[in-house]
């Protein structure tokens, strides 16, 4: 039987690595077998891709080949991890899927959502997420919450603005796509982690 596929999103600094730590400690004490994978990466021709992605050096990359080297190193790590792990049964928790591709590039840089589903139409179609669950918090709430940005991260170094329109691209992917579920992180990190766990358990992703 194919196993469960859960995604999360959220924009920086909502809290994504902190719950994912939190979320796995819990599926390994209830025995789930389980894999954490994340976008970019995951595998090691897409974690060569994230470098040059997210390298604060590489200024110049144009919208579009940003949108592609996201969408390749996706496709490889589907066909080199999430697929195999989901085919043996295994539940996959990824941080960040197919969403951020449309909320950062196709909302945010304004490439089109339907261009974004162009080019990831593999991960769209064959490999749609079971659950998606978005961490909502503002992006003014989020980088205070971690102290700024990282000078070396490009992405995170695109200035508030950027960051405000991909947080409005999220909010309309939640009224578009059923499956994209909000969680309000507001609170301590506990009271999140015990909302993901509950919704989980709710979408019968796990019991």
């Amino acid at each position: 039987m194919r196993g469960k596929f859960v995604t999360f999103e959220g924009c920086e600094g909502s809290g994504k690595s902190t719950q994912l730590r939190l979320l796995s400690e819990y599926l390994s004490s209830s025995g789930v077998d389980f894999i954490l994978t994340r976008e970019p990466g995951g595998s090691k021709i897409s974690e060569e891709i994230r470098k040059i992605i997210l390298n604060g050096k590489n200024v110049e990359m144009c919208d579009e080949c940003e949108a592609l080297l996201y969408a390749a190193a996706r496709i490889q790590h589907l066909r080199e991890t999430v697929a195999p792990a989901l085919e043996s049964g295994k539940l996959v928790i990824c941080d960040r899927y197919v969403h951020s591709s449309l909320a950062y590039q196709g909302y945010a840089r304004g490439l089109s959502v339907q261009y974004i589903s162009e080019i990831n139409r593999v991960a769209l179609e064959s490999y749609p997420p079971d659950i998606t669950v978005f961490l909502d918090i503002s992006p003014v709430a989020a980088f205070k919450r971690k102290h700024g940005a990282d000078r070396d991260d490009r992405i995170e170094n695109l200035g508030l603005e950027f960051h405000e329109k991909v947080y409005r691209g999220y909010k309309q992917l939640l009224d578009k796509d059923p499956y994209i579920c909000a969680v309000d992180c507001g609170g301590s990190k506990y009271e999140t982690a015990e909302k993901i766990k509950n919704l989980l358990i709710e979408r019968q992703i796990i019991t």
